[in-house]
């Protein structure tokens, strides 16, 4: 088997598996939770049923439609990135790896945009909202507000942001090359 088709292979493997997961998760939460529903597993660490409409952050810069049809380009120019790094010899398979977990976020949530809004029966195709879940309030003031961390977020957004993290940290040379070029 040759470097690249045991590359594509690598790529496919995780890509499906993280949408898997993702999807799982956010397929029950979305079925046993009520909308704003929260457990406390331990002070530090919840599971709430929120629905973002937006970006992260719940940011809304477009209309639901251009963002979705946004993130499939997106999507897909990162699957011909990916492509042409499998053929080039020289890039590092953990620099691959990043950008597979990548793929698979943007793929998690999109799936959500696309399908969500008709399959939960609130919107129809392409305006669905994306599930999120994990809450991790770590720092609270002395009134028990949280100052750190206040966002809710998912398995796919989890995937991108520790990608891009190991990108910064480990792969800038890697990124610094394919922006010259």
């Amino acid at each position: 088997m040759s470097k690249e088709l045991k590359l594509s292979l690598l790529v496919s493997v995780i890509v499906v598996t993280a949408i898997l997961i993702d999807q799982m998760i956010k397929l029950y939460v979305a079925t046993h939770f009520a909308l704003g529903e929260s457990i406390e597993v331990q002070s530090w660490f919840w599971l709430c049923y929120v629905e973002n409409n937006g970006m992260a952050f719940g940011i809304e810069w477009f209309s639901k439609l251009a963002l979705t049809l946004f993130r499939i380009i997106a999507i897909g120019l990162l699957g011909w990135y990916t492509h042409v790094l499998i053929r080039r010899p020289d890039v590092p398979k953990g620099y691959i790896v990043t950008i597979s977990f990548i793929i698979a976020g943007a793929l998690g949530n999109c799936i959500d945009c696309i399908c969500y809004g008709k399959l939960f029966g609130y919107a129809g195709w392409f305006y669905g909202k994306v599930v999120d879940m994990f809450y991790f309030p770590l720092i609270h003031n002395s009134a028990g507000e949280v100052l750190f961390f206040r966002p809710v977020f998912n398995f796919a957004d989890a995937c991108i942001t520790c990608a891009v993290g190991v990108i910064l940290l480990f792969y800038m040379k890697e990124l610094n090359k394919e922006a010259k070029e």
